[in-house]
């Protein structure tokens, strides 16, 4: 039997969404939970987005997504026109009128709603607060987005629960299940490049390459402050005196501009304090003309973040980056003569490493204690996740604009054979829901890693904990039966 046909994975992914599509016409709203997903990931033209009534919008964050009764996200940070940022819960529905219809008005429940997120609405209809229109603010075609965000992330299941596709998966020889494994690596690439070449369209290639970054360098928790400050990375690069900003001026900014610059020293460490007093020289001048962009502290969630991460530290790596001249426009010319992975990779995360750094290779944040020995600033794990979740999509995306398809080919295979990522709290749930506990193919590899969490958006998320409708053990099933060689998925079938 054929390992896995070329292609059989893509269109088993697409078979269920094709059926909703072909259900929907023009006239036809889409549904709320893809709404929810567009603003979750803030798939809009960001830099466009204003008010029903005008006033311009800056989503600091777009808030949590709340799985109890109330408001669609919870704790959002916004900011209207020139009015200072507020936190709210923001509501999302398909029209305006929908606030009434559902009885939101007279709901204690949502009396914090700040922004009423709709999709269209009719001439003269009443809007009961401050309201965003979706329709005109997508930064791809609607159906584009159906197929990027057609799932969620992955909610919580119950770790002990095996998905209903462990079986049939255990059926599958390594060979087979490793190449299905890549196959739903290669839609993740693809969806992640889409993504990238939609932003680029807005703010151009460099632009967006910063802000999946600066987003990867937020982790869970941090994810939109950091996306805002990659927003404000040419205001950052500014200098009146027209000479490149050096890292520990870019540092100062970027940490004054997210409102994480202490403003009192510690008092008990001199090394804290005397880094704190060269920051403030120059903050304090340049400040007055940022006050217009600058973050408050409470758009930061820092509790619960781990030392390593935490974004002062994670602002300083970024600062070096920025402050290396074209270190963007380095990317391309390394995947053009990239030929060797394992030269590849050591070459790449020599790339992402900074120059040095004596005070940030020694502290964890602006006011804590020196570390015992010094550690870099960036880790090879940490070079690793932002290899197989930024910049190779982001040059696959590239790739796919130009006229050379060979380096589209070299990004993907690149792809393939990355190193495996550190271990995390949802790959070892994605072994136990779809693997039950079966070792990984061997070699382990990133793409293997990215595989897993791609059927887990696909299809787990899009199910229950009891996998009710899921269709994926069926489709497994069909190929581990030898049914995938004709190279079909038939759009009708369903879970036996």
């Amino acid at each position: 039997m054929q390992p896995c046909p070329p292609g059989w994975y893509e269109r088993w992914r697409a078979a269920p969404r094709d059926a909703t599509l072909r259900e929907t016409d023009a006239s036809t709203p889409p549904a709320e939970s893809l709404l929810q997903r567009i603003w979750a990931h803030q798939r809009l033209r960001r830099e466009a987005m204003a008010t029903f009534d005008g006033r311009p919008l800056i989503v600091l964050h777009p808030g949590f997504p709340n799985p109890e009764a109330g408001p669609d996200f919870r704790d959002a940070l916004l900011q209207f026109g020139a009015e200072s940022p507020v936190t709210g819960d923001v509501e999302v529905d398909t029209r305006p009128a929908a606030w009434r219809q559902h009885g939101h008005d007279r709901n204690p429940a949502f009396r914090n709603v700040r922004l009423h997120v709709v999709w269209s609405t009719r001439p003269a209809e009443a809007l009961a607060l401050p309201t965003l229109v979706l329709e005109p603010l997508l930064d791809a075609p609607l159906e584009q987005l159906e197929d990027q965000l057609g799932a969620t992330e992955l909610s919580e299941f119950p770790a002990a629960w095996r998905g209903a596709c462990a079986g049939p998966l255990a059926l599958l020889p390594p060979a087979t299940l490793a190449a299905l494994l890549e196959q739903a690596a290669g839609t993740r690439l693809r969806l992640k490049a889409a993504r990238f070449a939609a932003r680029a369209r807005q703010v151009g290639w460099t632009q967006s390459l910063w802000e999946g970054l600066f987003t990867a360098l937020g982790y869970k928790h941090n994810v939109w402050p950091m996306r805002r400050l990659a927003e404000l990375t040419d205001r950052v690069l500014s200098d009146p005196e027209t000479r490149p900003p050096a890292p520990f001026e870019i540092q100062v900014r970027l940490l004054g501009l997210a409102g994480l610059l202490p403003d009192q020293p510690t008092r008990r460490r001199a090394e804290n304090d005397a880094w704190l007093r060269r920051a403030w020289d120059l903050w304090w001048r340049w400040q007055a003309g940022v006050a217009d962009c600058t973050l408050p502290r409470s758009a930061w969630r820092l509790h619960g973040t781990r030392p390593a991460n935490h974004p002062q530290r994670r602002l300083a790596l970024a600062a070096h980056w920025l402050a290396t001249p074209d270190w963007a426009g380095r990317w391309p010319a390394w995947l053009r003569t990239a030929e060797d992975p394992r030269r590849a990779v050591a070459e790449l995360e020599r790339g992402l490493q900074p120059g040095p750094d004596p005070f940030w290779e020694r502290h964890w944040t602006l006011t804590g204690a020196p570390l015992a020995r010094p550690l870099p600033l960036l880790g090879a794990a940490r070079a690793t996740d932002l290899a197989v979740n930024v910049l190779l999509p982001w040059l696959r995306a590239r790739a796919d604009t130009g006229a050379d398809p060979a380096w589209t080919v070299k990004a993907e295979r690149l792809y393939l054979a990355w190193p495996a990522a550190q271990d995390n709290a949802r790959l070892r749930l994605a072994r136990t829901r779809l693997l039950g506990g079966r070792p990984w193919p061997r070699p382990l590899r990133a793409a293997l890693q990215q595989g897993v969490l791609q059927i887990l958006g696909d299809f787990c998320a899009a199910s229950n904990a009891r996998c009710d409708g899921c269709r994926f053990p069926e489709c497994v099933r069909r190929l581990a039966a030898g049914e995938g060689e004709s190279g079909t998925a038939p759009t009708g079938a369903s879970p036996s």
